[in-house]
C-alpha cells in the first residue's frame, strides 16, 4: 500500500545540509512507490502559539489566520511525518518548535504514524543533538499511536551542501526507501 510522506523541512537555507537531506528521503519515499511533499516552512506564516486556549474551547480551530491549517491539514492526511531541523544553540531551531506548539489545536488528532526526524549539526558528535531529539520525542508522546521510526544524524556539517558524499545522504534515501 502506498504511503503518505510530509516532510517538514525547517531549514532556514534552501538547499541547506538538513533541507537536502529532505529531498533524500523524498527521493527514498518515491522510488519505493509512496507519495511525497517536502514542505518547506520557511515559505510558510506560522504565527507562534499564543497560549489563549480558544482552540480547546472552539472545536480544535485556532484563532491566528496563518498558514498552520493548512500545514495541519497535510500533518493529519500523512501516514508518515519526518521533521527536519539544523542544530542551534544544541536543540532545534526556532521555525520546527513553532510548528509543533501550533499543533496544539489538533495534536490529539495526530495518530497511527510513524514519525521520522532529520538533524544536521556542525558539531561532529551525535551528543550535540541530544535536546533536539528530546525535544521530538516529547512531542511524539504527546500523541497516541505515533512511532518514532528513526533518526537521520547529519553531524559534522555546516556550510550548505557539505552533508552531500556524508553517510546521512545514503541513510536518508535507505529510510525515505522503508517508510
Amino acid at each position: 500500500m502506498n504511503k503518505n510522506v510530509l516532510v517538514l523541512s525547517a531549514s532556514p537555507r534552501k538547499g541547506g545540509n538538513s533541507d537536502t537531506l529532505c529531498d533524500q528521503f523524498v527521493r527514498g519515499a518515491r522510488d519505493a512507490g509512496n507519495e511525497a511533499e517536502k514542505v518547506f516552512l520557511r515559505e510558510k506564516k506560522i504565527n507562534y502559539c499564543l497560549g489563549c486556549g480558544s482552540c480547546q474551547s472552539n472545536g480544535g480551530i485556532c484563532v491566528q489566520k496563518d498558514d498552520m491549517d493548512e500545514v495541519l491539514e497535510k500533518m493529519l492526511r500523512a501516514d508518515v511525518l519526518v521533521m527536519a531541523t539544523p542544530i542551534y544553540f544544541y536543540s532545534m531551531n526556532a521555525q520546527l518548535k513553532t510548528l509543533i506548539d501550533r499543533t496544539c489545536c489538533k495534536y490529539t488528532m495526530l495518530r497511527d504514524k510513524k514519525a521520522y526526524l532529520i538533524a544536521t549539526s556542525a558539531d561532529s558528535r551525535k551528543e550535540s543533538m541530544d535536546a533536539a531529539v528530546a525535544g521530538f520525542r516529547g512531542f511524539l508522546a504527546c500523541l497516541d499511536d505515533v512511532e518514532e521510526a528513526g533518526i537521520i544524524y547529519g553531524t559534522g556539517v555546516h556550510e550548505k551542501g557539505e552533508v552531500r558524499g556524508k553517510e546521512a545522504m545514503e541513510t536518508a534515501y535507505e529510510m525515505g526507501k522503508s517508510v
